[in-house]
């Protein structure tokens, strides 16, 4: 159709299009971690300046889009941007590909407009929590890297980016991940502190030592080996990660577990006093400040 090539649509330049496939690094959603894959480096973020849009790709001026951008492009050029406006609610526009998954009667990705209410998104595409929506524990709205929610706040919370941080979480990619109470919550957030752990690219220092950390003590947490005075030495440790690192995996690897800590600690103190109870005699386990 003459779109991709040489003189494209008459227009006298050409439009090549190259696939590359990647290996499958998570630290490579970061734009600059992509490129650098691209041109055969370790995927490891850049420092910010100077940005892809002056110094990019093989030092060109290069621009880096999520396919989702590029897919809502036509709709837009072809019906305008007053149509796409009139989805979502003021300064949260437009339209958005939900992914959900998780304890849903039907997991399923969905477009939806902006704003649609977290509840009536999932009773209307995905039939409703298993077991209903009373057996509800939390949701994690925007994929992995974003603080959950719990059900009370899951009642009425809109799926834009000003609800949702309002809440102290995030839309992130929009990866609604449903949980209901049969989950073991805890051992939920130590894998996921496990998978950033192995994903860090290990350069900034908070990042490649915090999420060792973070996924150390989760799992003492999971078995409640540790003590009461842990969780807030984590959480500490989870504020020194975040916002000290030259990527946003950093605040991907602290999210999770403040999210936890913040609406669960009861399920980890729980958890810790059941242990000690049945170990009273045994030697006590080490804490976070025997390894410093």
């Amino acid at each position: 159709a003459g779109f991709i090539g040489k003189n494209c649509c008459d227009t006298g330049y050409g439009f090549d299009v190259f696939v590359h496939r990647g290996a499958g690094a998570y630290i490579c959603g970061e734009e600059t971690a992509l490129i650098e894959s691209i041109e055969g480096k370790q995927g490891k973020p850049r420092l910010k300046p100077p940005f892809p849009a002056d110094i990019g790709l093989f030092g060109c001026p290069t621009t880096v889009n999520n396919i989702e951008t590029i897919a809502s492009a036509p709709a837009i050029c072809k019906r305008g941007a007053k149509w796409y406006s009139s989805f979502g609610r003021e300064r949260n526009h437009g339209t958005k590909l939900y992914c959900i998954s998780g304890h849903v009667v039907n997991p399923c990705t969905v477009e939806e407009e902006m704003s649609i209410p977290l509840k009536e998104l999932i009773e209307r595409h995905c039939g409703g929590v298993i077991g209903g929506w009373d057996n509800l524990m939390a949701i994690i709205p925007g994929g992995s890297s974003v603080p959950m929610i719990p059900k009370d706040i899951c009642e009425t919370v809109l799926m834009d980016y000003d609800a949702l941080v309002a809440v102290q979480t995030g839309l992130g990619t929009a990866a609604v991940i449903v949980m209901n109470k049969e989950v073991d919550i805890v051992k939920c957030i130590a894998r996921l502190s496990h998978f950033y752990r192995h994903e860090s690219c290990g350069q900034c220092t908070p990042c490649r030592e915090g999420t060792k950390w973070l996924n150390s003590v989760m799992w003492r947490f999971v078995k409640g080996q540790a003590k009461s005075s842990e969780i807030d030495s984590l959480w500490e440790i989870s504020k020194q990660i975040e916002a000290h690192t030259i990527c946003a995996l950093g605040d991907a690897a602290a999210w999770p577990v403040q999210g936890l800590i913040r609406h669960f600690r009861p399920e980890i103190e729980h958890r810790i006093s059941d242990y000690h109870a049945k170990n009273a005699n045994k030697e006590p386990p080490r804490t976070i400040r025997d390894f410093a």
